[in-house]
């Protein structure tokens, strides 16, 4: 049979991403060594998966405080032709996020326009803060209207927070720093109305949301109990409604303590199949697909779905690939 899955979390390190590796060392905060990535070798990995297709993003915030070689606007630039040449040269096999440099309003507008009017990206990655600025920071307010009324699939991928070097405990972010990003950014959203705001907003949290799922219920009693003083007068109802509307990712939390939460919040047409790949290591990814080969919670039909359909049904591109025979 034919690849069948569909990673939406996959990372590309070549061109110019490898350049900013080159230039700035090749460990990121997540505590992987990262670098060498090629065509090639992600085509094997994708062959010895069983994967179709991988939507690739870049994780880094790209705000004012980032070390982008040319700086932010330059190389989000860079990066979303180099996306667009790979899509092209390898139709069904690959997609991409859109970078976006968060340096100001304007000019994440003009490059959010040029990657999916003129190249034609899947959609946005962005991070679970920038410079630590979070949903719901009226910086952002622009960018989120937008992405919104455009309805555009984004990739919500986590980011150290401020003060990592404290937080951390000198642990790599990715042990809790990152998934506890996540559930910090999407909270304060919530509790800020954005969702409100921006009923069209299409959000994939990666890791299956760090601990939002888990911490579901309790964020959604305390909007009663006790709501910080700017924050939109919302309730229990709003919060599950936000929580089930939003999409998960498994890279890496495919294991029934995160994925049950998650199927517990939304159902499994909002669950989408996720690697990490390369930033996890390959033996780390096949114990994350074993855990999910075992499994017990989804039938074969909800399985397929995760793996294939849901994101079918969220990316027109690879939909209309699929009906012309490419995927």
């Amino acid at each position: 049979m034919p690849a069948a899955r569909i990673d939406v979390h996959a990372h590309y390190f070549g061109g110019v991403v490898d350049r900013w590796f080159r230039t700035f060392g090749h460990t990121m905060t997540g505590g992987y060594r990262l670098g060498g990535w090629t065509v090639e070798g992600a085509l094997a990995f994708m062959a010895r998966h069983d994967i179709a297709t991988q939507i690739l993003s870049f994780p880094r915030a790209l705000g004012t405080g980032s070390r982008a070689p040319d700086g932010p606007v330059a190389f989000a630039r860079r990066l979303n032709e180099e996306y667009a040449a790979l899509v092209a040269d390898h139709p069904g096999r690959f997609g991409a996020f859109a970078a976006v440099p968060l340096t100001t309003p304007d000019a994440a507008l003009a490059e959010i326009e040029y990657a999916l009017d003129v190249l034609r990206l899947d959609g946005v990655l962005l991070t679970s803060n920038t410079d630590g600025r979070y949903f719901g920071d009226s910086s952002l307010e622009p960018v989120l209207a937008e992405l919104a009324w455009r309805g555009t699939p984004v990739f919500v991928h986590p980011e150290d927070a401020p003060h990592i070097e404290r937080l951390g405990l000198g642990r790599p972010s990715s042990v809790v720093e990152f998934p506890l990003d996540t559930t910090r950014n999407i909270t304060n959203a919530i509790y800020q109305g954005v969702f409100r705001r921006h009923p069209g907003l299409r959000l994939i949290l990666a890791h299956c949301g760090g601990a939002l799922p888990t911490l579901g219920w309790r964020i959604a009693e305390h909007t009663e109990m006790g709501r910080g003083v700017d924050d939109a007068d919302i309730g229990p109802p709003h919060v599950a409604e936000v929580l089930r509307a939003l999409y998960y990712e498994t890279a890496l939390a495919a294991g029934p303590h995160s994925l049950l939460p998650a199927l517990q919040v939304t159902s499994h047409r909002h669950v989408l199949f996720g690697t990490d790949f390369p930033a996890a290591r390959e033996v780390t990814i096949a114990r994350a697909l074993a855990n999910w080969e075992s499994l017990g919670a989804l039938d074969d039909g909800e399985r397929a779905a995760v793996e294939r359909s849901n994101a079918l049904e969220l990316f027109p591109r690879l939909a209309l690939q699929r009906h012309s025979g490419g995927l």
